[in-house]
């Protein structure tokens, strides 16, 4: 098992953001028509390979949707194949079920998630194309920022891009985060 202690090297125009996890939190807004849960080990055994837009019913069913998400959301082919990626995040020190958060629609289909490390670190976010502008990506970061209060982190960080990423590095802006230095 190897423990994820950092997040890749920068690239770039990457920046890594904080937001310190203070009194002045605000709950999130879930869209209508939008539900949030946790990945849950009592769904273990799908099958499934083909699921990038179909309901989500198990466990695998869910980690293999959220890899297609993140595969078509950042298309820079980083993580690899579900066989080789799912290793990798179900067994770093650092993975914990309970910190990956689903946003399902009303059809069952994953609208966007949030993969983050026990470390308070986001480590992915992600809204599907189909369902962006709706307010997901910002009440996900409302939701990790009080996880990780409840859970007594002071701060979250993440790493974005500022040029490939504008949008999402103006929505972590609105919400406080503030740069850091690289090491945190």
């Amino acid at each position: 098992m190897h423990e994820n202690t950092t997040p890749r090297p920068p690239a770039p125009n990457d920046i890594r953001l904080r937001k310190l996890l203070d009194d002045t939190l605000t709950a999130p807004h879930w869209p209508e028509g939008f539900g949030m849960r946790a990945f849950e080990h009592r769904d273990a055994l799908a099958t499934e390979h083909d699921v990038a837009r179909k309901p989500l019913h198990t466990f695998r069913h869910h980690a293999l949707a959220l890899h297609a998400l993140l595969e078509e959301v950042f298309d820079d082919g980083v993580d690899g194949p579900f066989d080789e990626w799912w290793p990798r995040i179900a067994g770093d020190a650092e993975f914990d079920p309970a910190l990956c958060f689903l946003v399902i629609d009303g059809k069952g289909l994953l609208a966007g998630a949030a993969l983050c490390w026990t470390s308070g670190f986001v480590k992915d976010l992600a809204v599907h194309p189909e369902s962006r502008r709706q307010g997901i990506g910002e009440a996900l970061m409302r939701h990790v920022f009080l996880t990780f209060r409840e859970r007594g982190a002071t701060h979250v960080d993440l790493k974005t891009n500022i040029v490939k990423n504008s949008a999402a590095f103006r929505l972590y802006e609105r919400l406080g985060m503030i740069p850091v230095d690289w090491e945190g």
